[in-house]
């Protein structure tokens, strides 16, 4: 998660401080990703350090109000238009867990994924809640409607995201099960049906029409 480029989004939209920030990020991503305000102040730190935002004053209240540079908002609008890059993905624990998992002494990997499921449905299930409220209140019209189409945007993504997990995971189970099966069973599934087919013996000539002959002659 880059929580450096989503301050430069929302510093974009003019001057702000860092409890401000924190707020409005965690708005506008419905809390998905909270932050703490010394995340906050460390990356403005490093933001101010690499002349992409610079202190801009003070509010009424007396916080240091930070604003985006030029150089910020050249770096923000090339982060848009980039894709993020896949090259190295993000450590997921699920999946070092089944990797360790695999032929650990006393571990039923089926039990845990078993397990997992359970929570991934269930996770489904209570992002498909929160979208059904999200999707009520964008189509009200309220005053906060652009939080909530991004809200709206970041359930569905999740939503999607467990889909593929439960599939994954029933792949899982499918995958294991047919590497547990004895080698000659293994073999046996994996025979084309044409194969199988062509060596079964051809059933023997009836004698139909002898004993019809017979009968008649009777």
């Amino acid at each position: 998660m880059s929580i450096r480029h989503g301050l430069l989004a929302l510093l974009e939209r003019g001057p702000r401080y860092g409890s401000q920030l924190r707020t409005e990020f965690e708005s506008r991503t419905g809390s998905t990703w909270p932050l703490n305000v010394g995340q906050v102040y460390t990356t403005l730190a490093r933001l101010e350090r690499d002349g992409l935002v610079a202190p801009d004053g003070e509010d009424a209240a007396g916080h240091t109000l930070y604003a985006i540079t030029d150089a910020g908002r050249t770096e923000l609008f090339q982060w848009y238009e980039r894709p993020v890059d896949r090259a190295n993905p993000p450590r997921d624990e699920l999946s070092i867990k089944l990797a360790m998992a695999v032929g650990a002494p006393g571990v039923d990997i089926r039990s845990v994924i078993q397990s997992q499921r359970h929570a991934t449905i269930k996770a489904m299930q209570d992002y498909t809640r929160l979208k059904a409220t999200a999707l009520a209140a964008v189509e009200s019209g309220r005053s906060r409607e652009r939080d909530d189409v991004a809200w709206l945007l970041v359930l569905e993504q999740l939503i999607f995201q467990t889909e593929a997990e439960a599939r994954w995971l029933d792949h899982c189970e499918a995958r294991l099960v047919r590497l547990s099966l004895p080698a000659d069973r293994r073999a046996a599934e994996a025979e084309p049906p044409q194969a199988a087919a062509a060596e079964t013996p051809a059933p023997p000539t009836t004698d139909r029409p002898w004993r019809t002959a017979r009968t008649r002659r009777g």
